[in-house]
């Protein structure tokens, strides 16, 4: 999720990551005239490659903003990127830094990544419209050894029926969900939870962030008043939250966002996140939890290549504690989780780092957690927006910002896939109830917006099956299909109320 206008596609804390997942180094103490940016292919599997930027101040001031750009030659397309936005023109992507990763003071750098399906190497590179410097693709051949090969099979994946029968949470079969901007403004305004309107059947508190990425220990508080000068005080949220629920409204406790990075790389964080997440339901009566875990919150050691049986300290840890708050709360206890799509749908092609190595380790980190948790999961909605193009079930790489998007990877978790291409390891189908998905409310709430006609149009094809488009679901009709989330309930009022004026009685309208 996306605050203060920064977006959030695996947007990171700059200040502290772990090795594994490091995009930020200290570059040696010679300096280069200016900055610079040095091109790395990092894997190459004979279809395709994974390739990476390293922009690095060679100056002696501090620069405060980058922009890569770079040309791919005709029948090689861009995938999925990371670490970075991009806007295209043909052939030619421009890769700029994102909020945490721009500013760059001398003899430091910053890495961007991106997939790319085809042979041809980036051509006329720019850092900032000035020659990249060191930043000519290099001329070695790739490696002899190839990878086992990622590409889709040509048939739908095997379903399992999934082991669990949905639960009566109290939600409404089709449900509106959205997040309130509750411990900052963003340039959305500050919204009272009293005057969040009826339609909006979830509301997801955001956010309740860390002491330090690797304490464990969450806290959350409203907004300062020097920040939102109309913020309620905490008897009248409070109390506003517990008309809501006497409404049937579920109201959520959001962990994590953009600038949340969370690792519980110990059993004593796990332990403390317990401790803390508990402190904050009772404190204000809240209904459940929300995992927005995102930048490098979630990844996969070198050799944890089985989403089955997770190894890595900070996704077993996660299930631990998680498992642990629902049996404090019980049957009613609401589980939802936000992902973006390069933490799961990415799963299909690319899972961790990879059998030979070299893959961003966190590709598909979430799929372990959502499948151990899938007996109490609530609602999976992944962030369908601040995200590369990825590979659907019909082998196509599919781009936000169209119904087709929306349809291709929301099947994908109701049809279930191979992960990395394993036939031997496929991550079952969800129940339709425990899936939606999540579109940008507004243009400024993030990259990806579609017009509510499109968002209906992907609804409509995989509730009824009708105005499917380009993309044949392979799990066919999902009458039971949760709904839609959006970023955020903020930027839907500062844009009239778009979202759920249109969605609201759409979803109440549907069979």
């Amino acid at each position: 999720m996306a605050r203060r206008f920064r977006t959030p596609f695996l947007a990171g804390l700059a200040a502290v990551l772990t090795a594994a997942a490091a995009t930020l180094a200290l570059a040696g103490p010679a300096l280069a005239a200016g900055p610079t940016a040095a091109f790395t292919k990092t894997s190459d599997w004979g279809t395709g490659w994974e390739g990476r930027y390293t922009v690095t101040n060679g100056g002696s001031s501090t620069l405060t903003g980058w922009q890569v750009a770079f040309t791919l030659p005709a029948g090689t397309t861009l995938g999925s990127y990371w670490d970075a936005t991009v806007t295209s023109v043909g052939q030619r992507h421009t890769f700029t830094n994102r909020s945490w990763n721009g500013t760059l003071a001398p003899g430091a750098s910053a890495s961007f990544g991106f997939l790319v399906t085809g042979s041809g190497l980036p051509t006329d590179c720019a850092l900032n419209g000035a020659p990249c410097g060191g930043g000519t693709p290099p001329t070695t051949a790739p490696p002899t050894t190839t990878p086992p090969t990622t590409a889709p099979p040509t048939t739908a994946p095997p379903t399992m029926p999934p082991p669990t029968s949905p639960p009566n949470t109290g939600l409404p079969k089709h449900a509106l969900i959205g997040y309130l901007h509750t411990s900052f403004a963003n340039g959305a305004g500050y919204l009272r939870m009293a005057d969040v309107p009826a339609d909006w059947d979830v509301i997801n508190l955001a956010f309740g962030e860390p002491t330090s990425v690797t304490s464990g220990d969450i806290r959350f508080q409203l907004c300062p008043v020097a920040e939102c000068p109309t913020v309620e005080t905490e008897a009248q949220f409070t109390a506003a939250i517990r008309a809501k629920q006497q409404q049937g409204k579920k109201v959520l406790l959001s962990i994590g966002g953009q600038n949340g990075q969370v690792q519980l790389t110990t059993t004593a964080a796990r332990d403390t996140f317990v401790r803390s997440v508990s402190a904050i339901i009772d404190r204000y009566g809240l209904d459940g939890l929300d995992i927005d875990f995102e930048g490098h919150s979630l990844y996969l050691d070198t050799g944890d290549t089985d989403f089955r049986n997770p190894t890595t300290a900070v996704v077993v840890n996660l299930i631990s504690a998680i498992r642990t708050l629902k049996q404090r709360y019980g049957a009613g206890f609401v589980l939802t989780m936000a992902p973006e799509t390069f933490f799961v749908q990415l799963g299909y092609q690319f899972y961790g780092s990879g059998p030979w190595g070299g893959q961003d380790p966190r590709a598909g980190s979430y799929l372990p957690v959502i499948h151990a948790l899938r007996d109490v999961l609530t609602v999976l909605h992944v962030q369908d927006y601040n995200s590369g193009p990825i590979v659907g079930l019909d082998g196509q790489y599919h781009t936000m910002g169209g119904a087709d998007f929306h349809i291709a990877m929301t099947d994908m978790l109701l049809a279930g896939f191979p992960v990395a291409g394993n036939t031997n390891a496929v991550f079952p189908a969800l129940r339709e109830d425990q899936v939606a998905f999540g579109a940008p409310s507004s243009t400024s709430a993030g990259n990806g917006y579609l017009a509510p006609a499109g968002v209906q149009q992907a609804v409509s094809c995989l509730v009824r099956g009708q105005s499917c488009g380009g993309y044949t679901p392979r799990s066919g009709t999902n009458p039971n299909f949760r709904g839609l989330m959006t970023w955020s309930i903020n930027w839907d009022r500062f844009y009239s109320w778009e979202f759920r004026l249109n969605h609201g009685p759409f979803l109440r309208a549907l069979p």
